[in-house]
């Protein structure tokens, strides 16, 4: 294929998924929501724990990575059921052009952030800033589709690149965040406020907002 055969089936490629982009975050939406619902009640026992001033034991520690772990993979499940539901009502293969470019364009960050904040745990302990490692990063991955995406993604990618900027900020300006014997609830906060409210936010807008609009098979 020529450089402008592939430039052409590019731009088709975009303007599909422009013309499709209101489906696909309709349907991202329950996903969306289910996702948010168990961050928020995952990060609620160690931050109520923190307010009351109670230690949580340290083999929670232990378990937050595997928790969020476990959270993303519900998750991602049901967008992949979703999705491949849509695609079969539309007549259309669920890995299409549109969806391999759509991962080109995420994989980067979501491999650099999956990675930088698995090792911070493993190897540092710090699961603070892995937290906000993920947070920048899902928020850079949403902004790297912005040029086929539906604006409300993108107002979402930038909604998770600034709150994890301004908790950065909060979390390096304490004194003695390198004396905290634990972390989990700083951690937790962090993950409940950006992937639990922020998703929760996200889902129901669109909730409220869809319209139901055929798009004919391509």
């Amino acid at each position: 294929m020529s450089t402008t055969e592939a430039a052409l089936e590019n731009l088709r490629i975009i303007r599909s998924l422009m013309e499709k982009a209101h489906i696909y975050r309709a349907v991202s939406a329950p996903a969306a929501l289910t996702g948010g619902t168990l961050a928020l009640a995952a990060s609620a026992w160690p931050v109520s724990h923190a307010l009351s001033n109670q230690a949580a034991p340290t083999m929670c520690d232990q378990c937050f990575l595997p928790t969020w772990l476990a959270i993303l993979g519900i998750a991602t499940v049901l967008n992949v059921v979703l999705l491949a539901r849509e695609a079969a009502r539309r007549g259309q293969p669920f890995v299409s052009a549109g969806m391999r470019m759509a991962l080109r364009a995420i994989a980067p960050s979501m491999l650099v952030g999956g990675f930088v904040g698995i090792g911070l745990i493993f190897f540092l302990h710090n699961l603070t800033l892995a937290a906000l490692i993920w947070v920048l990063c899902y928020g850079l991955a949403l902004l790297a589709t912005t040029s086929f995406s539906p604006r409300s993604l993108v107002r979402l990618g930038w909604a998770f690149v600034c709150s994890g900027l301004l908790l950065f900020t909060a979390w390096a300006l304490k004194r003695d965040v390198g004396l905290l014997s634990s972390d989990l609830a700083p951690a937790s906060l962090v993950m409940g406020l950006t992937f639990g409210l922020l998703h929760v936010v996200y889902a129901l807008s669109v909730f409220f907002s869809r319209k139901p609009v055929e798009v004919r098979p391509e």
